[in-house]
């Protein structure tokens, strides 16, 4: 049977369904046709769909009907094998007599052992806590790292680090499965061979010695961003031994235009903070300042998220961009054009800000004028409480006329900060890369150190980085790094590195505060740390990494209090007094240098950005964040090439047509994505794929977007050419599926939202539709007798789409990766998604995010049709699953209007590879093949704080209980806890006008309920 499988040919619909439109067939100018006449139709009717997940919805095609109505997407559950029916029951009839035998998974034999002498202060099933950090660009993330028995098994962010206040996001979280990676270097390695370290230092020795009559003028060292005091001080030691080597710095995502603009504004690099807590305007010139990777992003989403009170003053955020991201969607004004006219936006603002005549002769432009004066004049009103945010990617002029607004409307001080950088060797890292390549093919290099990083992969494709390190011009090559990469592949000697919950350091977040970072583990793989490292290299092979960060720290803090200092510094996560101090920063450039120009219609445009869950590619060997959906296409497992549908209809290209870019004379092929609200005559494609050795996870997904990225133009550029193919490429995306049905096919009151305006007019607006709580053919269950009745309520005007709380989840709840092939079909594992919704014009529409757990309803339509009742109510409101019940029938699911139960269709969870055995919460089962699951309120932390509670004879507080999404959660948007305690916070919440339940007229009364949505639009701007 099993080779008649194989040989089988997989049909991707039912039979009988073939007729059907498929979704990703569509004619594009059926659509478009169909889009038109369907808004005409609802703008004249007051029906259809106002609130959308795909154009294909928006289109109301026959296929996105059917498979909303569908259990699963088309092909999740249908028959595959070609047994006939006859044969099927024959086989059936046999094995049911063995299911006793066969129904579950065979779990490997272990051996428990004892302790002989218990560790002091662990006690078997209580986790312990640490204070540590993680660092991506540079900038430390504090952290609180929970660990059982010696093993971190759950991140969580340290809310009492002043840089942060508590939350994390993406990669923070996912670091953790990082550390388990089965896929990391785990030796010495030369040549292909496996190696001791003593070898290495045997081979090191020499060319070092040999360096010392040379004052070290053939080593060039180079690193990412480094912001560790401790590693910068190594370092500056090294080069005082070796003071002709030099030290080169380089990462793809680097800050080389905030920091070049800050030398044009005000003639050297400072590190700008923003306090959106006291912001009442913002305009954000591109930046994605509400997403993860955008320095500093913890605490300004949650500042962000305070101002979004739609009963308390109220921010308003402006957001032009050139690409569609979390914070465009969150704005309460958004314009996309593309990257090179949101160069030219500061230039107008600061004209209207300075000059009320006539800018221009041209009736477009002075259209597009009419568009930004609303915009300064609101910057003008609120001087001193507004703040202008340009984008990292944008150009140093943009970064310095940025400044210059700022300074201009009195926000320095009050809502912009300068500092120090944090960056401890703050050069232009794109022109340290290229010197460096210089001397390499000028042979001037004879021992190249590379300390992380990865220049073969992500160096600008102009210095052809690997063909000049692979040449014999460099005699001596060595690579330090977690993985055996594309760059330790072309190096004679590579180290393994510890891991960063392995290891001690230290590092600065934002606001400049150092972290100490501690380790929560012995060494996997005896892993050298950075800091041990460069330490050989400067003749100190034994030190280890604690005993040169508490040396370091005793130089700076040598009062007879260093153990105090010391220990206290450990505790809290960071060293007190660190914090960068703020200071005034003179501009050396004037408005009148800049006069307002618009630029002429250009060839296409390409922008090319960091990918949102896998960053430069660093994170390509992760799977957490391979399947977590990108926030606006959620797309998993790949990249795409990303245009709007105005493009997309003038070429008649359809979504997953394979294309060609070519810029300059280098040529990609990627399949196309159509994305809602992308500008015209633009295209966006994300760093990150396309790696050759990540791993068995990353490697040869995607497509490689930096063989198009230059040194002269590493963000944008103008140009490219787009060319069909004739191929298609099947992307797995996330949206659309797990679509909620109404009653009303036309209507869809999921997401409830009105403006400030409105609101005030009527705050009862989100209850209009809402069904009485009494009415109800069920007998009520007394909750309210009971001491607990646990409920959520998500705020949607404070939720910023950052994915966080899916991350934190799959981490809490031991959630299976599941790949691309099963993600397409539908079977993604994930208990919350992060559901984003459209409104308007496709072009440019509004967005809205919603997070979307189980509803944990008082009359749960799943558990009236579980044959053998594995799901069932508890007495304080919980729709629990009893995993050794269920036999799979799936009904379940099918009845949840939410859809938001997951089915083990296969053995998804890995049972063999022991790593991945450490990294799991042992409060939480793990299910195997055959089994449903859901979201289940952290029910092991309900569990946990009720012993707790019971032991001291109390009643669980309530700020001690958190669920993982909401502790994870930088914007605080999710609130749980007991509803029969008026004095909760969830109560009170739930008590707001504004709050009600999805779907509530079917009468499933969710414990999960929403706060609607309040916008805060300028009444003189539409749109």
């Amino acid at each position: 049977m099993e080779d008649q499988n194989k040989n089988a040919k997989r049909e991707d619909v039912c039979p009988s369904q073939k007729s059907k439109l498929d979704l990703n067939t569509l004619d594009l100018k059926m659509v478009r046709a169909r889009i038109d006449q369907a808004m005409a139709h609802d703008a004249a009717q007051k029906t259809g769909p106002e609130y959308w997940r795909s154009l294909e919805e928006l289109a109301g095609s026959d296929a996105f009907q059917q498979a909303l109505h569908r259990e699963f997407p088309k092909g999740a559950s249908e028959w595959v094998d070609s047994v006939s029916r006859r044969g099927f029951l024959k086989v059936m009839g046999a094995s049911l007599g063995l299911a006793g035998m066969t129904g579950c998974v065979r779990l490997p034999l272990e051996p428990i052992v004892p302790y002989v002498r218990q560790p002091e202060n662990i006690i078997p099933g209580r986790p312990m806590y640490y204070a540590s950090a993680v660092t991506l660009g540079g900038y430390a993330n504090p952290v609180l790292v929970e660990s059982h028995l010696g093993r971190p098994t759950k991140i969580e962010g340290n809310d009492q680090h002043p840089a942060s206040l508590g939350g994390t996001d993406i990669f923070t979280q996912a670091s953790i499965l990082g550390l388990y990676d089965p896929d990391r270097s785990q030796s010495v390695v030369s040549m292909g061979d496996q190696r001791s370290f003593s070898a290495f230092l045997a081979a090191i020795r020499g060319p070092l010695s040999a360096q010392k009559a040379l004052q070290g003028a053939g080593i060039r060292i180079l690193t990412p961003t480094i912001s560790s005091p401790t590693l910068a001080d190594q370092l500056r030691n090294f080069l005082k031994i070796y003071p002709q080597a030099k030290w080169h710095v380089y990462e793809p995502c680097n800050r080389d235009n905030v920091l070049e603009g800050a030398k044009l504004a005000f003639g050297q690099p400072v590190e700008t903070r923003y306090d959106f807590s006291k912001a009442d305007v913002i305009v954000s010139l591109d930046a994605d300042f509400l997403y993860a990777g955008f320095p500093g992003n913890t605490k300004y989403i949650r500042d962000f998220a305070k101002r979004r009170n739609p009963d308390a003053p109220m921010n308003r955020l402006y957001v032009i961009e050139s690409t569609p991201s979390s914070t465009g969607a969150k704005a309460d004004h958004r314009l996309g054009m593309t990257a090179t006219e949101v160069s030219f936006v500061p230039r107008a603002l600061l004209s209207l800000l300075g000059s009320s005549g006539k800018l221009t002769n041209d009736k477009d432009i002075e259209k597009l004028l009419s568009v930004f004066a609303p915009i300064a004049a609101d910057l003008r009103n609120h001087s001193g409480s507004c703040v202008v945010v340009p984008g990292e990617h944008q150009s140093p002029e943009v970064h310095a006329l940025a400044h210059l607004l700022n300074q201009s409307l009195g926000n320095a001080g009050k809502t912009v900060f300068y500092a120090d950088p944090v960056d401890a060797n703050p050069i232009n890292q794109t022109e340290s890369i290229k010197d460096l390549v210089a001397d390499m093919n000028g042979g001037k290099v004879d021992l190249l150190v590379i300390l992380g990083g990865n220049p073969v992969y992500d160096a600008p494709a102009d210095l052809n980085f690997g063909d000049v390190l692979k040449s014999s011009k460099v005699p001596l090559r060595v690579h330090h790094g977690l993985h055996q990469n594309e760059t330790a592949e072309l190096c004679q000697w590579h180290v393994n590195q510890a891991h960063e919950l392995e290891a001690w350091c230290d590092a600065r977040a934002n606001d400049g505060t150092v972290s100490i970072i501690q380790p929560l583990i012995a060494p996997l793989y005896n892993g050298k740390s950075a800091l041990e490292f460069v330490a050989l290299l400067s003749g100190q092979a034994d030190a280890t990494g604690y005993d040169l960060t508490r040396a370091y720290w005793q130089k700076q803090h040598s009062g007879a209090d260093f153990e105090q200092f010391w220990r206290k510094s450990l505790h809290d996560g960071w060293v007190e007094g660190t914090t960068a101090t703020s200071r005034s920063a003179p501009l050396r450039l004037a408005a009148a240098s800049y006069p307002f120009t618009w630029p002429v219609e250009k060839e296409p445009e390409l922008n090319i950005r960091r990918d949102p869950t896998i960053y430069d590619g660093q994170f390509s060997n992760n799977g957490w964040l391979q399947e977590l959906p990108k926030p606006m296409t959620k797309l998993t497992w790949d990249n795409a090439i990303i245009i709007g549908p105005k493009m997309a209809e003038r070429l008649q290209i359809k979504v997953e047509d394979v294309v060609e870019l070519e810029l300059n004379g280098k040529k990609i092929q990627g399949p196309v994505w159509i994305q809602a609200g992308h500008p015209d005559n633009s295209v966006t494609i994300f760093l990150g794929y396309g790696r050759k050795r990540a791993g068995r996870v990353g490697t040869a997904q995607g497509f490689d977007a930096y063989a198009l990225r230059t040194s002269a133009n590493p963000w944008i550029a103008t140009g490219v050419q787009i060319r069909k193919t004739g191929a298609t490429y099947k992307l797995a995306s996330t949206q659309g599926m797990q679509s909620m049905d109404t009653p009303d096919g036309g209507h869809r009151p999921l997401v409830r939202e009105t403006t400030l305006e409105e609101y005030k007019k009527e705050p009862n607006f989100a209850k209009e539709e809402e069904t009485p709580y009494e009415l109800s053919l069920y007998k009520p269950y007394p909750y309210k007798e009971e001491d607990y009745a646990w409920g959520m309520t998500i705020d949607l005007n404070s939720c910023v789409g950052c994915n966080n709380c899916m991350i934190a989840c799959q981490s809490e709840n031991n959630i299976a990766v599941v790949g691309k092939e099963q993600t397409q079909l539908g079977r993604h594992m994930h208990w919350i998604r992060i559901d984003t919704y459209y409104q308007g014009d496709r072009d440019n529409p509004r967005a809205f995010f919603q997070p979307v757990p189980c509803m944990q309803c008082e009359n749960a339509p799943c558990e009236v049709v579980c044959p053998v009742g594995a799901t069932n109510h508890t007495t304080e409101g919980l729709n629990d699953m009893v995993y050794n019940r269920c036999v799979g029938t799936r009904y379940c699911s099918n009845n949840c209007p939410y859809k938001v139960r997951r089915f083990n269709f296969l053995l998804f969870q890995d049972w063999e590879t022991p790593q991945y055995k450490m990294m799991r919460n042992p409060d939480v089962s793990v299910r195997s093949r055959g089994v449903m699951e859901k979201c289940t309120y952290c029910v092991q932390r309900i569990s946990e704080r009720r012993i707790d509670a019971e032991k001291e004879d109390r009643k669980i507080n309530d700020t001690e209980l958190q669920t993982a999404c909401q502790q994870s959660c930088p914007a605080g948007a999710i609130i749980f806890g007991n509803i029969n305690d008026p004095n909760s916070k969830v109560s009170k919440l739930k008590a707001q006008s504004r709050n009600y339940t999805l779907l509530g007229e079917l009468n499933t009364r969710p414990r999960t309920t929403y706060l609607a949505e309040v916008r805060n639009p300028n009444p003189e701007l539409k749109g």
